[in-house]
């Protein structure tokens, strides 16, 4: 049976470690090294992300970025939850990113759409209908 979504079913999920590596492998020239205990990604030699699993007994699932220290700084004022000053690196500009938890949309929505959706009635009722709809047409 189909699940009606475009492209058929939805892939297995993956783990947060296995999305990042994607990713991160993904990108050319890249290579992963285990340093310090832990995955990290380089573009010829040079480290550009690191895996932080709980480093030094810490509470998130997180990875190290380069980011500029203005970029770093107005991230982690943004949302200190997600974002965070790693140690070693966080004073040469790298930002650490959790990613033991589902991205903020509004974080990145572009503020015209998040003033439309502050107006708009609730999406959830209409999506519903809309769906039924298209079920039975399909079947």
């Amino acid at each position: 049976m189909a699940s009606g979504r475009r492209g058929g079913a939805r892939p297995p999920a993956r783990t947060p470690v296995e999305r990042l590596r994607a990713i991160c492998l993904a990108l050319p020239e890249t290579t992963e090294k285990i340093a310090w205990g832990e995955p990290t990604w380089r573009v010829r030699g040079k480290l550009f992300a690191q895996l932080d699993d709980h480093h030094h007994g810490a509470d998130h699932l997180a990875v190290w970025l380069p980011s500029g220290l203005g970029e770093q700084e107005a991230m982690i004022f943004t949302d200190p939850a997600r974002f965070f000053r790693p140690p070693y690196v966080g004073q040469r500009g790298w930002v650490g990113v959790r990613i033991d938890r589902r991205p903020s949309w509004t974080q990145v929505a572009p503020p015209s759409l998040l003033e439309s959706l502050a107006t708009a009635p609730a999406p959830g009722r209409q999506r519903r209908k809309s769906n039924a709809k298209t079920r039975r047409g399909t079947r």
